[in-house]
Order: structure tokens, then sequence, then C-alpha cells
């Protein structure tokens, strides 16, 4: 007995004193309120917060990193990225991934991408398919392995949707063509299995498609859900088209509909009675053109978007941000290309303190990370960046990270 007292003794004693990082805030975001507070210390112990406040008690083996200059954040997170692709600029061909690399290279340039994530202060991702024969999932691995740095991610897998995927005018001799990154399911009994086999391969959330070569009525969503949830997974749905499609979707009770340009504020105040997620992937013109659209369809699109979400902000639907971008603008990396996309909210009048709540309490609730990740408090993960300039007044401050930590390691610090 006095053996296992004396250990506990010990253990309390290393516990108490062991080596924390002290953070000193000279602006702090609280993600809760949307609002900055001045001059706060943040004590991170074994990759979480161990406290929050004012004029905290410190030990002199505590490591200080001083960003009183600073606006500190919880990490970013992005809900919508298709990390292993990329298309040409104005002459994407979306087969040419699939023809034309190997899983290998997709599961490179990947890494590649998910490190500049990371590096820009989004230490929290949703990929949300289009990875060729699993490739994130192995991404996923090296991350965990410690081989290359990464934020964490959420993954889909497969994206399942009715025969077809999302391919269109493939000839019959090229059948199936789109399973490199589609399971076809058109019956509830194929839905269940799709979802199983996605979960055996890595997945951590579920992403349907309807409306593009068929639609999923609200008995088909309900099954997902069902199915997802027995194993604490999420459904989310590509939606662009309103009406039936959507009103399915959200009866169904999907968590999140991801695009929903041609959303109608009778299918916004729905989504804000049930609950259900908007994550807009709202292109910038910029973004458009570099698909290959002409100004004039590029500048449509760009209209409509902001109409949409400047009605969901006024309703009250529930927003995480995303981004979608499958194309690097010239001279830019992936993330830079992504934040075009917040020329869309600047237009649509979003405060800056709304648009980085969608980028980290409200993008945590819908990935299930609500009790762990999304504001810096007491028992979060220590995800955490800082900034230059002050996102409040411009929420262009974000481009200019200075600082990253992932689980209370320092992955940048400029």
């Amino acid at each position: 007995m006095k053996n296992i007292i004396t250990v506990l003794f010990l253990f309390i004693g290393l516990n108490t004193f062991a080596q924390n990082t002290v953070i000193k805030a000279g602006h702090f975001f609280d993600a809760r309120s949307g609002k900055m507070i001045d001059n706060q210390m943040i004590i991170i112990q074994n990759g979480k917060i161990k406290e929050v406040g004012a004029n905290l008690k410190i030990n002199k083996t505590d490591t200080v990193i001083d960003l009183s200059n600073s606006w500190v954040l919880p990490g970013l997170m992005d809900c919508h990225v298709h990390i292993t692709s990329n298309l040409a600029y104005r002459k994407g061909n979306w087969n040419d991934d699939a023809v034309k690399e190997s899983n290998a290279l997709r599961a490179i340039r990947g890494s590649v991408i998910a490190k500049q994530f990371l590096d820009n202060g989004f230490t929290t991702i949703k990929e949300i398919g289009n990875d060729a024969n699993y490739a994130t999932s192995d991404i996923i691995k090296a991350i965990k392995n410690g081989w290359i740095q990464g934020p964490t991610i959420i993954y889909s897998g497969k994206i399942i949707a009715p025969y077809g995927g999302q391919s269109s005018g493939v000839n019959p001799e090229h059948e199936n063509f789109w399973d490199w990154e589609y399971i076809d399911a058109d019956t509830h009994e194929e839905i269940i299995k799709a979802i199983r086999k996605n979960i055996y391969n890595g997945a951590t959330v579920i992403k349907l498609v309807t409306g593009d070569n068929g639609i999923y009525d609200e008995e088909d969503i309900k099954v997902a859900v069902t199915e997802a949830k027995k194993y604490g997974l999420k459904v989310t749905v590509h939606v662009n088209k309103g009406g039936q499609v959507a009103t399915n979707v959200i009866l169904g009770g999907a968590a999140a509909i991801e695009h929903g340009v041609d959303l109608n504020n009778t299918e916004l105040q729905l989504m804000k009675d049930k609950g259900t997620f908007l994550v807009g992937t709202d292109f910038a013109f910029d973004n458009w053109y570099a698909y290959g659209f002409d100004s004039t369809m590029a500048k449509s699109m760009v209209d409509l978007e902001v109409d949409r979400l400047k009605r969901a902000y006024i309703i009250g639907t529930k927003m995480a941000f995303g981004t979608d971008n499958f194309n690097d603008l010239p001279g830019l990396n992936r993330i830079q290309s992504n934040l075009k996309i917040l020329e869309v909210w600047k237009l649509a009048s979003i405060p800056p303190s709304y648009i980085l709540q969608c980028m980290t309490i409200n993008a945590a609730e819908l990935l299930g990370l609500e009790n762990s990740r999304g504001v810096l408090e007491k028992f979060f993960y220590a995800d955490i960046i800082a900034l230059k300039n002050n996102p409040l007044d411009n929420i262009d401050a974000i481009k200019t990270v200075q600082f990253v930590m992932k689980e209370g390691k320092v992955i940048r610090k400029d």
C-alpha cells in the first residue's frame, strides 16, 4: 500500500511540474462570441489546452511563446477539399486524373497539398472524395505515423451516387470507368454496402451525390443516415439543384448540403429548422475562370453565389466554410487559390467574425469535433494559429499566417 501511495504522489508531482508550453496572446479570438479578447495566456500540456486566461501563473521550466503582437485564433477548418486532384488551368479534363495518374501519384500530390493546408493555418480539413482508389487513406496513415506533416483529415472515401457517379457521355464500352472514384448505389442494399466499404477503407464521413445522374429520395437518404449513424458517422450530400432534390436531403436527415447554389428561401429555412449545414463552396470569379468558364458565365455564377450566401446568412441557416477547389491559379498554391473564395463572402457582406466562426466553431460542429477542436478552451486540442493583422478588420488577414501549432506541436513560427 505504501508503495502505491508513493507512486501516486510521484505521478501527481510530475504532472504538476511537467513542462508546459505557454502562449502569450496579444489578441485572442473567442470563437463562441466572435469577439477578440486582449492579453490572454494559453497553457498547453500534452497536446491539449490546460488553462486559458489573463495573468496565469506559470513555472520557470515552461516554454513561453510570445505572440503579444499577434492575433491568435483556433486552427482553421476547410469542410470541402480535394487534396489529390489538380486540373489544368482553363483546360481541365475530368478524365485525365483517372487515365493518366496512378494512385501513388495522387497520394504524393495529396501529401504536398495537405502540408500546404497545415502551413497556412488549416489544422483540420474534410477530404470529400475524388481521390482515386482511396489515396487519402494512405495519406492519413502517413500523417499519423509521423512520416509527413498534415492537418487532421476527416475523410469520405469514394463518393456514393446513383449509376454513373458524376460522369457524363461515357460510352457503353467503357462502362464503370467512373469506379476509380465513385461507387454506384441504386438500391438501399447497395447504399448500405457502399457505406460499409468506405468505412472499411478509412472513411470517417459519408458523402452522397444526388441530382446529377440520378436522384435519391427521402427514404434513400434516411437509409444512408441510419447506416452511417451505427458507426458514429455523419452523411453529407452534394446538391446543386433546389426543389425536391434538396428537400429529400434535408428531410432525410443529412448533416449538410454541399454547394447548394440554387437553394431558395423555403429550402434554406427548412435547413435552419432541421439543423442542416450549408457548405457553400462559393468560387470567386478567378476560380470559375480557371475552370474554363468565360467571363460572362463566371460573373453570372458569382452573382448567384452572392445572392444565396446573403439569403442563407439573413435566414440563419447554419454554415461551415468549404472551398472545393481542384485548380491551382497561376503563381498561387492550392491554399492561395482557395482563399480567393473570400471575395464572394465579402461581396455578400458577411461579417468577418462570422466567417471565422464558419471556419472554426461551426465547422467543428459539422465535423463532429465540437468537443475537441474549433475553440481555444480547456481540454481542447491545442490547434492554434496566429496572424500578423486583425481578421475582424479584414478577413484577408488570414492570408498572413505567421504561427501554426497542431496538437501542441509548433509547425510554423515566422
